[in-house]
C-alpha cells in the first residue's frame, strides 16, 4: 500500500505534516531535519524546493528559499538528501515546488527522480488544473506519485468537488485569501469556510495550511480537517539556531505543537 494511503487510512484525524526548504538554514541539513521530524513523531514531511519566485509564499518561507539557493541547493542535491532520508524513515514523504523548476529539471527525469529517492507525493501550487487533467495526470499515476491541490476560502464549490474528483492525495485548505505565514489565532470567518468544507462531505482528507504555528490553531484546525500543515513558525524556529542537538531542539518544537502549555 503506497505510504501516504496508508497513513490516511490508518489515521483519520490529528495528523501532523510539517514543511521546510531543503537545504535551510545550512546546506547539509535537509535529511537530519526529515529524520528529526520521523523521531519527534511527525506524520508526514513536507519538503520545499527552493525557488527564487515563491509567489504564495511569505517572507519567512522565502527567505529560506533564498538561503537555500546561496547555500548552494540544487535539485540533484536535494533528491540525493531526500534519498539519504527514506533509508531511515517509513514515513511519507511530500516535495513542494513550482512548475517552472519541475519543467526545467524536465518532467519525466523529475518524476523518476521523486521516485527513485521515496517521494510519495507532489504540491505543484502553479501547475494548472486542466493541464494536470489532460496532461500530467495519467503522466503521474504512471510514476505511482500522488498530487495534491489548493483550495482557499474563495474557491467556488463546483472547482473544490473537480479537485476533490482529480486528486489522488490529501486536499490542502489554505486557511485564509494571504501568504504564507505564522499566526497565533484563527478567526470566525476562518472557521466559517473550515465548516463549509467539512459539510461539504469530500471524498479525500483535508489538511489545513497557512497560519498554523502553535498547539491552539493546530488543535483547532484538527477539529474541521485531518490535520494541519505547519511551515512558517517550524522555519522561524530552524533559523534560531540557538545551539544544542537538532533531534532533541525539533522533539521539543513537536512537543509543543502537539500539547498545550503547561502554566
Amino acid at each position: 500500500m503506497h505510504r501516504l494511503e496508508r497513513l490516511f487510512k490508518e489515521k483519520k484525524e490529528g495528523i501532523l505534516n510539517i514543511y521546510f526548504t531543503a537545504g535551510y538554514p545550512h546546506l547539509e541539513d535537509t535529511a537530519h531535519i526529515i529524520t528529526g521530524l520521523s523521531n519527534a513523531g511527525v506524520d508526514l514531511v513536507e519538503i520545499g524546493i527552493p525557488y527564487s519566485d515563491p509567489l504564495a509564499d511569505g517572507p519567512t518561507i522565502q527567505y529560506s528559499s533564498e538561503r537555500a539557493l546561496a547555500n548552494g541547493m540544487t535539485l540533484d542535491l536535494l533528491f540525493r538528501q531526500v534519498h539519504e532520508a527514506r533509508s531511515k524513515t517509513d514515513i511519507p514523504f511530500i516535495l513542494m515546488g513550482y512548475f517552472n523548476p519541475v519543467l526545467q529539471y524536465g518532467e519525466d527525469r523529475f518524476f523518476q527522480a521523486c521516485v527513485d529517492a521515496g517521494v510519495d507525493g507532489l504540491i505543484i501550487p502553479d501547475m494548472p488544473l486542466h493541464e494536470y487533467e489532460e496532461v500530467y495526470r495519467d503522466k503521474l499515476a504512471g510514476y505511482g506519485l500522488t498530487i495534491s491541490f489548493l483550495i482557499t476560502p474563495q474557491t467556488p464549490e463546483e472547482r473544490v468537488r473537480k479537485i476533490d474528483a482529480l486528486s489522488n492525495g490529501f486536499i490542502y485548505m489554505v486557511s485564509s485569501s494571504s501568504i504564507t505565514g505564522a499566526k497565533t489565532e484563527i478567526r470566525d470567518n476562518q472557521l466559517t469556510y473550515f465548516q463549509r468544507i467539512q459539510a461539504m462531505g469530500l471524498m479525500h482528507p483535508c489538511l489545513i495550511g497557512f497560519g498554523i504555528s502553535n498547539h491552539e490553531t493546530f488543535t483547532t484546525a484538527c477539529v474541521y480537517a485531518a490535520g494541519a500543515i505547519v511551515g512558517s513558525a517550524f522555519i522561524k524556529f530552524l533559523g534560531q539556531e540557538t545551539g544544542g542537538d537538532l533531534n532533541h531542539r525539533i522533539g521539543q518544537f513537536v512537543h509543543q505543537l502537539k500539547n498545550p502549555v503547561s502554566v
